[in-house]
């Protein structure tokens, strides 16, 4: 069980108290005090690791069933005893152009906070870290908490964001290179980076509900003055998902704007195949007429006979090869 618990935690008006070795008498603990809550943080448990925290905690089945089996849309769910919150957090290897949504659940009491993690993103030591050193924010108990891992996944989501822009616009300067070797795999770039878009949008778009609630409606385990601050991290959930839904409309059109491209390659390549086909067609026509061997052909008997023809062959070929130029088949 240590292995699985990340860490545990007794805070008292704001400020952390020694390290709990036992969750159980922690909880007593804050329990005894109006003023104390704990904070459990879990990293991918089995249901035998996670079985004694949720009943100690008194987590309802359904919700321990969801954390556990993770593959969870981002909702926020009340129970009699408890608030749970799914979010999932992304994190976007540049390398790679991908797109990695983990998983991230939090259940909210009356004296604790506990919260379950699947995936290596979204670590929450520097929030916890960050909050510590904030005994003001603590002192609202496990609402500070929920807050802070909110705001601290929806401003990644904007961080994400921008570098899937950066990314977005090397793509389109590929897209309108005039070096036709750069479209070898563009069309495969794009459709890759519409599925990371994709991922991503499956992680913001089904939050803007809780958050919501969480910012405008009466939810139990939350006290009605943080609203204001659920209010900033809406807002800010709400600029990441615009974002995203620009990034998906950009690469919609970059991939129409590819083919159009792609077309009009195209095109030129028939153009300049079909004039190189009508200047070989006239050699190779008036070749094809002197080699019929016919018998009364007056010009085989002048010495001027092969002379002219190949002058005509080159002249005819030298007047279709001015024209396509100017009209730029060539």
């Amino acid at each position: 069980m240590p292995g699985v618990i990340v860490d545990c935690a007794l805070y008292r008006d704001g400020r952390r108290s020694e390290a709990a070795g036992d969750f159980s008498e922690a909880l007593e603990e804050a329990r005894a005090h109006g003023d104390a809550f704990v904070w459990v943080g879990v990293h991918e448990p089995t249901p035998e690791e996670f079985d004694r925290v949720s009943r100690e905690f008194g987590l309802h089945p359904l919700a321990v069933e969801d954390a556990l089996s993770a593959h969870q849309r981002p909702k926020l769910e009340v129970y009699d005893d408890s608030l749970f919150v799914v979010l999932k957090p992304v994190v976007y290897d540049d390398d790679a152009d991908t797109v990695t949504a983990g998983e991230l659940m939090v259940f909210i009491g009356d004296a604790f906070v506990v919260t379950v993690r699947h995936g290596e993103g979204a670590a929450l030591a520097a929030v916890r870290h960050r909050l510590e050193q904030e005994p003001d924010v603590l002192r609202h108990g496990p609402t500070a908490v929920l807050y802070a891992v909110s705001d601290a996944v929806v401003d990644h989501y904007i961080e994400v964001a921008a570098e899937l822009q950066a990314d977005l616009e090397e793509l389109e300067a590929e897209v309108f290179a005039p070096n036709p070797k750069a479209f070898k795999n563009t069309a495969a770039r794009i459709y890759g980076f519409k599925r990371q878009v994709l991922e991503f949008r499956r992680a913001t778009s089904p939050l803007l509900q809780p958050m919501d609630r969480l910012a405008f409606g009466d939810v139990p385990f939350v006290h009605g003055h943080a609203q204001p601050f659920f209010r900033d991290v809406a807002d800010h959930l709400t600029k990441a998902s615009e974002y995203i839904e620009g990034l998906d409309r950009l690469l919609s059109d970059a991939l129409a704007a590819h083919l159009a491209q792609m077309g009009v390659r195209q095109n030129d390549d028939m153009r300049k195949i079909s004039a190189w086909a009508a200047m070989a067609a006239v050699p190779t026509m008036v070749a094809g007429v002197y080699g019929m061997n016919f018998e009364h052909m007056p010009e085989l008997r002048q010495s001027w006979g092969y002379p002219a023809v190949v002058v005509l062959m080159v002249g005819v070929c030298l007047a279709l090869h001015r024209m396509f130029k100017r009209r730029g088949w060539l």
